[in-house]
């Protein structure tokens, strides 16, 4: 079996007492109690969402950056 190497980006922030994982090339996130935690389980998520071998779409992700929102709700 050939096994395939990708980079993915991914950001990491704390919410409350956990910390929420989001790979930025797939639509895929997961959290944990820790940073380790979040990170390792992102992995565990991500592999899953690629075992669906219709999946395969990674978006690329170049300089990431994170920019302020102003969002209005009357």
């Amino acid at each position: 079996m050939i096994m395939n190497r990708f980079n993915l980006q991914s950001v990491i922030w704390n919410e409350g007492k956990y910390y929420v994982a989001q790979c930025l090339n797939v639509d895929v996130s997961s959290f944990g109690k820790s940073r380790m935690e979040a990170l390792s389980n992102l992995n565990e998520a991500v592999s899953l969402y690629f075992e669906d071998e219709n999946s395969l779409k990674i978006a690329e992700v170049k300089q990431a950056e994170i920019v302020p929102l102003i969002w209005r709700h009357a």
